[in-house]
């Protein structure tokens, strides 16, 4: 059976009268996002004291190095384990959009840099193979994931204390996807100003918003189950999936 026989199917004058209906939807959703927006950038911030501490291509790196010459950092968590030969498919999906938003977020006074806890040079052959060019730095051996709810510890999992996204969890991952963002005074002071997980991070998938636009949508039963890395689209799944429901 084809969509059609499957689908309402009008009238030009029917389809554009039912458009013109959604079209008030849309603008009202479009409001309700500016609102949120402005919500969140008004959020109160937090200072941030700790001396984190990063490894990079020519070695150790402070969270203030990370902003280069900007005055605003983002930071993707990517879910990359120590002893993991490659990262998380659905982070690697969303990664695949950070080098095209990073031609005009360095024109806007933002840097967007990677951080995952496994150690440096374990990722650097995934970079290569992937065809990235972000900055994609370590964090291994710091408290920063750990602070920034991505990481949490194997006690903290064992005790069924561990959280993620704000709420207790009770899955045994130990690092999990997630976004943080910060901001430098010009007398180089630090703030944490938003963190978010999980479905937060649909914002920054630009192929879903595309998905979203089709008959078919996102077509999944469960989140990114049919995300590939973007060489294997001819493979199985894989079996670490980002924590994004």
């Amino acid at each position: 059976m084809n969509s059609a026989e499957q689908h309402p199917v009008v009238s030009r004058e029917e389809w554009l009268a039912a458009r013109q209906q959604h079209l008030l939807h849309e603008k009202a959703f479009t409001r309700e996002r500016d609102k949120l927006s402005a919500e969140r950038r008004a959020l109160p911030w937090v200072k941030i004291d700790k001396p984190y501490r990063f490894q990079g291509p020519n070695g150790v790196l402070s969270l203030a190095d990370l902003f280069g010459g900007n005055s605003q950092l983002i930071v993707y968590h990517f879910m990359f384990g120590e002893g993991w030969d490659e990262g998380c498919p659905g982070c690697s999906f969303l990664s695949d959009h950070i080098d095209g938003a990073n031609q005009h977020l360095a024109h806007h006074d933002i840097a967007l840099v990677a951080v995952s806890h496994a150690p440096f040079e374990q990722f650097q052959a995934f970079k290569r193979r992937m065809g990235w060019q972000f900055e994609w730095v370590s964090s291994a051996g710091d408290d920063f994931n750990h602070d920034f709810g991505v990481l949490a510890s194997a006690a903290e999992v064992a005790a069924g204390t561990a959280t993620y996204n704000y709420e207790k969890t009770d899955g045994a991952e130990e690092e999990l996807p997630g976004l943080s963002v910060f901001s430098r005074n010009p007398a180089g002071e630090i703030f944490h100003t938003y963190s978010t997980y999980a479905r937060g991070l649909d914002l920054l998938v630009g192929a879903y918003n595309f998905l979203d636009l089709t008959p078919k949508g996102r077509n999944e039963e469960q989140i990114m189950e049919w995300v590939r890395h973007h060489d294997r689209y001819d493979a199985q799944p894989a079996d670490k999936q980002c924590g994004c429901e």
